[in-house]
């Protein structure tokens, strides 16, 4: 049985890569799920006391994956087609938060995503701190499954 509510450290993520890297599933941080409906006035005439609001279209935040560097990362040579040579390559991804038998809880599939962003943290002498790359993914839209 599943605590709830799900605990949100155990999570794997997808890329439809071929082949798929097992290196490339794991990251420390998966942030950005977020979905708004954009809405859009109507005034009604001779209505005077409030105006109606119509949904117009969903809109889907970037999907920002952090971990640490990885060297000769498929993934990034992916990102790296796209932001360097503007090769873009539209791949689906699913990330699954994962209970304690290592079995998907709750998954979202995103559909056409390509890289918008890469960046690695800085370099500091007086730090002893891991290098942490981060990837921004644009996307068109996720469908959540469950189970």
């Amino acid at each position: 049985m599943t605590p709830y509510p799900p605990l949100g450290f155990h999570f794997r993520v997808t890329f439809e890569l071929s082949p798929q890297v097992a290196d490339d599933t794991r990251f420390q941080e998966v942030s950005g799920f977020e979905v708004e409906m954009e809405m859009e006035s109507y005034t009604e005439g001779g209505q005077n006391r409030f105006t109606w609001q119509v949904p117009k279209r969903a809109r889907y935040s970037d999907i920002t994956l952090k971990r640490g560097l990885l060297v000769g990362s498929k993934l990034i040579g992916w990102c790296r087609d796209g932001l360097e040579n503007f090769t873009f390559a539209p791949i689906n991804v699913t990330i699954a938060l994962l209970n304690e038998k290592h079995e998907p809880v709750m998954s979202w599939y995103v559909v056409s995503a390509i890289p918008k962003k890469w960046s690695v943290s800085s370099f500091n002498a007086e730090d002893n701190a891991i290098v942490v790359e981060s990837i921004t993914l644009s996307y068109r839209y996720f469908n959540i499954v469950n189970r």
